[in-house]
């Protein structure tokens, strides 16, 4: 009996980026309707502006309504909150953050994703009372938390047995600047592909766009992708995973397109605008 996979949401990073209006955004589009047009051609949006300033429930509110159902926003945690020496120190901060209105985007909020600068090394004490400080719901509803660590001193079995401790994902980064690691380590994965190139239309060649959607696939049905590294052996196989995939940095301009693609293996049907 085959197992059932989970959900698979692929997205862009925001939805304000001029270029995109030359090349995803219809001629004419007011910008105050791009968020609503993009929710509808894509399944998922990582929300980078809560990185440099809180946001208000006002905001959160406004972006859930512009969304149709069952699209996901993921949303950056604070830099407030990961750029400090001792991260044990920072619950203050992510009371703030939490308190913010994030719990405005109801069913619609995704993982929670904390970045680190490169410079921040593995402290296992340190990053475990971080850990230790992450809320496991707001409002009643259940929290996913995911770290992306950006220093080589975090590429050790160590850190992915603290993170599996906690239930917390490590953020696989298609990157050749940051460590890009792809080891499970929660019950979702959270990818954020870096590499998109000008020279593709659609970012990145088509044949790699189908081993990230094949990658996908096998995470969601609790396996390893095959293909990138790993810090560990995979472990044998896992219950089901939620899936997202997030289009970033590189050539931007191609994000949207290439999310398109990826999102196309799967079948997925573009929503017109209500």
């Amino acid at each position: 009996m085959t197992r059932p996979a989970g959900a698979i949401r692929v997205g862009i990073g925001g939805w304000v980026f001029p270029p995109w209006r030359n090349n995803f955004y219809p001629e004419g589009l007011a910008q105050k309707n791009e968020l609503e047009y993009a929710s509808r051609q894509l399944s998922a949006i990582e929300i980078n502006a809560t990185y440099h300033r809180l946001q208000k429930p006002a905001s959160f509110a406004k972006w859930r309504d512009a969304t149709p159902a069952g699209f996901m926003f993921s949303v950056k945690g604070s830099q407030y909150v990961t750029n400090r020496r001792v991260l044990g120190e920072a619950g203050e901060a992510i009371g703030r953050f939490m308190a913010s209105g994030l719990a405005e985007l109801g069913p619609k909020l995704g993982p929670i994703v904390w970045q680190f600068a490169t410079t921040k090394v593995f402290d296992p004490a340190d990053f475990g009372a971080f850990l230790e400080l992450l809320p496991a719901q707001l409002e009643g509803q259940r929290l996913r938390h995911a770290v992306e660590v950006r220093h080589p001193s975090f590429m050790t079995p160590d850190f992915l047995a603290l993170v599996r401790r906690h239930g917390v994902a490590t953020v696989f980064a298609d990157s050749d600047k940051y460590p890009s690691f792809a080891d499970t380590s929660s019950d979702f994965v959270y990818a954020r592909l870096m590499m998109t190139e000008s020279r593709h239309k659609i970012g990145y060649s088509a044949e790699r766009i189908r081993f990230w959607a094949g990658a996908a696939r096998a995470w969601a049905a609790g396996g390893d992708a095959e293909g990138l590294p790993k810090v560990e052996t995979p472990a044998s196989k896992a219950e089901a995973r939620d899936v997202f995939a997030f289009f970033i940095s590189g050539a931007k301009e191609r994000a949207p397109l290439a999310a398109k693609a990826m999102l196309a293996e799967f079948g997925f049907q573009p929503l017109p605008l209500p």
